[in-house]
């Protein structure tokens, strides 16, 4: 049954550019089509070769952008179905939330904001709107993959209302304003916890298993150390690796659990999508219990996983790819595609924000295959697993 404040794809705000619905592919509602967009679009193939935590790892099992956005979407769901809200567009949100991101993660966010300093800088969330609004472009009549307001006004603000949005958002405000001040959907507010709990635990996973963490560091934490206890009384004889993912199931079902119960509380009094987006605070989210335990859990995981030497070494050697990315094709456009080439502004700072565009599009694996090409050495450690 759909909650009362829920967004509802019959009462959407519609597109930028208006379409008849005239031979539509299929009865999808308008959010199911902004899903299918998305899905099929060349930026979410493009996921699969692209950070996660680990840079260009070698070995199959470590999640990427693509498979965390596949989490994140599957955990979204699950709460969105337990709340009565859009599936459809909880999902959406999730599996494009980090269509803007820089090959090797944060490390080239960095590269890309050190670079263009003096032209605006560069911010993921915001290049996820401009990626789907304006550079993935399959459709002859428009530019982007022209989804609903919903689901831009969610993508936009799943973190919270922007009350000064860098030059990149700003543009796309103005044509399609996405009131920026205000808090979007339960849907959006879903997606960026149910973001927050994929990385949370899964992180966990990928550390353990490449080394990085052990379990004894992660019982040092209590909100861990009592469900750990809890996994080894009912299997008392396991393997310890099938009780460790046991640990990060429950951990993701514990947190599941808190938000659907503090949300429904939180959102009880609303009746439309519109009361959630006047309700000036955040409503969808953990509770403040679960809030200060999930900051310590993230205190934890920056100081022993994201923040360990040889990540934070690797990370540099992809700061610098990109940093050297970018210098070469300021210096010679020529070095780009042809197409590219044929778009690029004559002056900045329109000239170096498509060349981050070209270069925020990359995968790692073509990143340093272009490295390679131009600089005549392929770029060594950017990978430690």
């Amino acid at each position: 049954m759909r909650a009362p404040y829920a967004a509802n794809p019959e009462h959407s705000r519609g597109r930028e550019f208006p379409q008849e619905r005239a031979g539509a592919r299929g009865p999808r509602s308008e959010f199911q089509r902004d899903r299918d967009r998305i899905i099929h679009s060349m930026s979410f193939r493009r996921l699969r070769s692209k950070t996660q935590v680990f840079i260009s790892p070698e070995g199959d099992h470590y999640r990427t952008r693509l498979t965390h956005s596949l989490e994140v979407a599957q955990i979204g769901r699950v709460i969105a179905r337990a709340l009565g809200l859009d599936e459809d567009l909880t999902e959406a949100l999730c599996l494009a939330h980090d269509l803007g991101h820089p090959p090797f993660g944060h490390a080239g966010e960095d590269a890309l904001e050190d670079a263009m300093q003096r032209h605006g800088g560069f911010d993921h969330n915001a290049q996820s709107l401009r990626t789907i609004m304006r550079l993935e472009s399959p459709y002859p009549g428009h530019d982007g993959l022209n989804l609903t307001w919903d689901l831009l006004e969610g993508l936009a603000k799943h973190n919270g209302p922007i009350t000064a949005p860098n030059w990149a958002l700003a543009e796309l405000d103005a044509a399609f304003p996405l009131e920026l001040g205000s808090w979007p959907s339960l849907e959006a507010q879903v997606a960026a916890v149910a973001d927050d709990i994929a990385y949370d635990n899964h992180d966990i996973d990928d550390g353990l298993r490449a080394g990085f963490l052990t379990l004894d560091d992660l019982l040092q934490l209590d909100f861990l150390a009592d469900q750990w206890r809890a996994v080894e009384k009912r299997y008392p004889n396991a393997p310890r690796d099938r009780l460790q993912r046991e640990l990060v199931r429950d951990q993701i079902g514990l947190m599941v659990n808190d938000v659907i119960t503090h949300t429904r509380a939180q959102a009880a009094g609303c009746g439309s999508v519109d009361d959630v987006r006047a309700a000036g605070c955040q409503l969808g989210g953990f509770s403040p219990a679960m809030a200060e335990a999930e900051r310590g859990l993230k205190r934890f995981m920056y100081d022993r996983l994201y923040y360990h030497p040889e990540q934070v070494a690797a990370a540099e050697r992809a700061h610098d790819v990109v940093a050297r990315l970018f210098a070469a094709y300021a210096q010679d456009p020529g070095l780009m595609p042809p197409e590219w080439q044929a778009s690029l502004p004559e002056s900045d700072p329109g000239r170096a924000r498509l060349i981050a565009d070209f270069i925020a599009g990359m995968s790692d694996r073509f990143a340093i295959e272009r490295c390679t090409a131009i600089y005549g050495e392929r770029p060594n450690g950017l990978t430690n697993v």
